[in-house]
């Protein structure tokens, strides 16, 4: 972390645990059959992408959702199966969140949409009375209201020129090898976070 000012971390895999998995069982429970091919973790399909990068709304994805499931499911069943993927905020990250406010610039950019937002800030409040992840972070960057998404190259130079940051001093954190292929690429550090790894092993003397 020589030189190192900044931090840009990722949400999922990273700072908020995920489990893909759950998702997937929860659509196929509900009657869609082969979800894992409408959406994956490497490579959404239009209608996720679209809702990544806000081009498709809410109620338009819902209403796409429908026409793969039964006629008695309701919004709020589709809405709690994309949901059952994020999991919990594990206390040690976010103490460690607070630890390294006090020595570096922080942000987040997560791929995420309107949906999500909503529920993992209600994850956030619920379990440790925290309204909002900004409360961690300089600023966050959410890609449905960037207009784009990791690995383009635009979202990574948003954050840089917005706050005006120099990549060489810069570190990005992402769980996904696309993503650090892609903030590499305009001159970001980088870590690729690979699982069972945690952020605490990597800033292991603050965290001890």
């Amino acid at each position: 972390m020589q030189g190192i000012k900044n931090i840009i971390f990722d949400l999922g895999g990273v700072i908020l645990n995920l489990d893909y998995k759950k998702t997937n069982d929860a659509f196929t429970a509900l009657g869609v059959e082969n979800f894992h091919e409408l959406y994956g973790q490497f490579k959404g399909s239009d209608l996720f992408n679209g809702l990544e990068t806000g081009h498709v709304s809410t109620a338009e994805f819902l209403a796409t959702m429908h026409k793969y499931l039964p006629e008695n499911i309701t919004d709020a069943q589709i809405i709690d199966a994309w949901n059952a993927m994020l999991l919990d905020f594990p206390v040690a990250r976010l103490q460690l969140l607070q630890q390294l406010r006090q020595q570096y610039n922080l942000f987040l950019l997560s791929n995420t949409n309107a949906i999500h937002l909503d529920a993992f800030n209600k994850i956030l409040m619920e379990s440790r009375g925290i309204p909002s992840l900004g409360a961690f972070f300089d600023k966050t960057y959410y890609s449905h209201l960037m207009g784009c998404r990791k690995p383009d190259r635009e979202s990574y130079e948003m954050v840089l020129e917005e706050n005006g940051l120099i990549a060489g001093e810069t570190v990005f954190i992402d769980d996904t090898l696309p993503n650090i292929d892609g903030a590499k690429a305009i001159g970001l550090q980088t870590i690729h976070l690979q699982a069972p790894k945690t952020i605490l092993e990597i800033f292991k003397p603050l965290s001890a």
